[in-house]
């Protein structure tokens, strides 16, 4: 594992579970019981209705290119690949999801709203596991 010179997530009790999902490569996010609706960022109650009642789920790690911007310019001085995308994902499950598209071939400007995507595990560290997606193939 090449050494990670970016800042890193700090998991909460809140946000354990997902982080540990990743490490196993499982995207897991929160489902309400009440409701039925998933929902991400992870926290301890329903957006949709409030309710506390919520459970983990592995979800499959499948969505669409909601929105993306195209970096051309290293951020905050980190030895950083450019161009690199950062978008919006919607999960086949509903929640919406800010990420990193890699694996664009030929190049990022290939990136287009609606394109399908699925995860990538990206062990950055031994203790963190960064979700990444890239385009669908075949």
């Amino acid at each position: 594992m090449a050494d990670y010179n970016k800042p890193l997530p700090m998991p909460t009790p809140e946000t354990q579970e997902f982080w540990d999902g990743l490490k196993r490569e499982e995207l897991r996010i929160q489902q309400c019981q009440d409701c039925n609706q998933h929902y991400f960022y992870p926290r301890s109650f329903c957006p949709h209705c409030h309710s506390t009642n919520v459970e983990w789920t592995t979800v499959s790690g499948k969505g669409t290119v909601e929105t993306f911007v195209i970096n051309h310019r290293a951020m905050g001085g980190w030895a950083e690949e450019v161009p690199y995308v950062v978008a919006v994902v919607s999960l086949e499950e509903g929640p919406r999801m800010l990420t990193n598209i890699i694996n664009i071939e030929p190049d990022p400007e290939h990136v287009q709203v609606d394109m399908p995507v699925e995860i990538v595990y990206d062990a950055v560290t031994d203790e963190i596991t960064l979700a990444k997606f890239q385009p669908v193939t075949g």
